[in-house]
């Protein structure tokens, strides 16, 4: 028996047919269903429901032996003691810093102005300014982010943008890319090596289904 790791929300709805497409269908909705663990139409698999950025962490140890989780989740993660074989191309976004309709961004960078950025992926926005040299704040948000710059709680906020819809409503435009972010498959190190003989046909599947 191994256990697939899921988060809901956009990735599971994508990741659904990709499954199907891979000889895994769930016994019931997740969408739906209160249960939290849920058989499939393979008597090896079954899926665990869980929050997306508790994903890696179930996997790192060995709860679930695979996992779908975002780049962005996985970024900030960290990584440790998952095997990441397999970009889904799943669930497409971008990370980007965004700021006021008006505040002069590129202007601050080059003065070397100490910016206040809110966030949720702490990790990855430090990387990211560190590289460039700016000198940043970072304030934990995690939700309605686009409010920070617009009571002036922060200067700029990194967020994952899909349409770009929600920043044009609150008069934000994105000013830079950190990275381009979509789902990931992940397994447990240990579980690839004791139980390989079921996952990599489920690995080899899903590979086949990407393509």
């Amino acid at each position: 028996m191994i256990s697939i790791a899921l988060s809901k929300g956009r990735i599971l709805d994508e990741t659904l047919p990709l499954l199907k497409a891979a000889g895994i269908v769930a016994s019931e909705n997740p969408d739906t269903s209160r249960k939290l663990i849920i058989a499939t139409s393979r008597r090896d698999v079954r899926l665990i429901i869980v929050r997306a950025t508790d994903v890696p962490t179930y996997v790192q140890y060995g709860a679930a032996d695979l996992g779908i989780a975002g780049g962005d989740v996985l970024a900030e993660h960290g990584g440790s003691g998952l095997y990441q074989p397999l970009d889904l191309k799943l669930a497409r976004c971008r990370l980007m810093v965004a700021v006021r309709r008006g505040f002069d961004y590129e202007q601050a960078v080059r003065q070397g102005a100490r910016l206040r950025v809110a966030t949720k992926y702490l990790q990855t926005a430090r990387e990211h300014f560190a590289a460039k040299g700016v000198h940043v704040d970072l304030i934990k948000l995690y939700g309605s982010m686009e409010l920070a710059p617009l009571t002036g709680l922060a200067d700029a906020i990194v967020d994952l943008v899909s349409t770009g819809n929600t920043l044009q409503a609150n008069d934000l435009i994105a000013v830079e890319e950190v990275a381009q972010i979509s789902a990931r498959l992940i397994i447990n190190q240990a579980a690839f090596k004791l139980k390989r003989a079921v996952i990599q046909p489920v690995l080899d599947a899903l590979t086949r289904a990407v393509k």
